[in-house]
């Protein structure tokens, strides 16, 4: 009969732990870690030329079969672009390679200057719209909010919900007025070239968003920082990007990834990291009903999600009151 096998760990009956590494060997190893992401953050990649061609990004016409393929072309050219961080084995692209992959995985372009979102083919009639067309889209936005009301058990045509359907019409275009909007418009050339390899934080910028599973909103603030690869970017357009992509139907996991996505993609900086605590009424005012119940996702590239002590410093400055 075989003898059973003890459950302590070998390591801790046959000597020290393997998971015991000195001191001098951590620190050489993260500063090889670190050196080697700073010799890569410049190789293979390059920065989104705002001034480029006009065919530099896809154009495509009105059609669906053209718009989807105009967004395949879009996603070889991204696929081109090595993400920060990201090392040159093809294997490992998914989540499921790693206990922690070295950039989030993402089946979508990250920028798309047709301010098609991502993606909504909708989106591009509404940005297009002449003011005949903006009219008739209220229009029929305001008869929608009629129907509401009217299935809710209410009168639309009582004095106080008498002009409610327009009034929450144009509410509701501008709650997600982002859809409208796009990255070189928002960036409008506001990126420098400087000498700066340090971090490079803006924190507490409110966001207001819907849900896009309820349509109620979600509230809180989301903080922003990257480190700079001799590229910056005007502090107030982090803030209008994070505007930007908050003013449309979200979740908070895409909403954090977006705008990390977008900054690496624009700037190639050594890192980027994106924090977002925000409020939904989705489980405050129903379902669950936890009033004090905060969420908080966060998205970081490159160096802040491969070096531990340089996410730490992040961490540390966005949580300093």
């Amino acid at each position: 009969m075989d003898k059973p096998k003890p459950a302590i760990p070998s390591h801790m009956m046959n000597g020290s732990s393997p998971l015991h590494v000195s001191t001098e060997t951590r620190d050489k190893n993260e500063r090889d870690s670190l050196f080697a992401a700073i010799q890569t953050s410049n190789r293979g990649r390059q920065a989104v030329d705002f001034d480029a061609a006009p065919d530099y990004f896809p154009k495509p016409s009105g059609s669906n079969a053209d718009y989807r393929g105009a967004m395949e072309r879009h996603k070889i050219l991204h696929s081109e672009i090595e993400v920060e961080g990201h090392s040159d084995d093809r294997a490992a692209r998914t989540p499921l390679a790693t206990s922690r992959a070295q950039s989030p995985y993402t089946q979508h372009p990250t920028i798309d200057f047709d301010g098609l979102s991502w993606p909504s083919g909708g989106t591009r009639e509404r940005k297009e719209a002449t003011e005949e067309q903006k009219e008739e889209r209220l229009a029929k936005l305001a008869g929608a909010v009629r129907t509401i009301l009217e299935c809710v058990g209410e009168d639309p045509d009582r004095e106080g919900l008498r002009d409610t359907p327009e009034r929450y019409a144009k509410a509701m275009l501008f709650f997600t007025k982002g859809y409208e909007e796009n990255l070189r418009d928002i960036v409008n050339g506001a990126v420098f070239h400087e000498d700066h390899d340090e971090l490079v934080i803006v924190k507490d910028i409110e966001i207001f968003s819907l849900c896009e599973h309820h349509l109620v909103p979600f509230t809180g603030k989301m903080h922003i920082g990257y480190i700079p690869n001799r590229r910056v970017i005007g502090l107030s357009k982090l803030a209008r990007i994070a505007e930007m992509f908050s003013r449309r139907f979200q979740v908070q996991e895409r909403l954090t990834k977006q705008v990390a996505l977008a900054l690496s993609e624009m700037l190639q900086p050594q890192g980027v990291a994106v924090v977002v605590e925000s409020s939904h009424l989705c489980m405050v005012m129903r379902g669950v009903q936890k009033t004090g119940a905060t969420t908080t996702t966060s998205c970081m590239l490159g160096r802040l999600r491969s070096t531990a002590k340089t996410r730490e410093e992040f961490l540390s400055l966005i949580n300093r009151k």
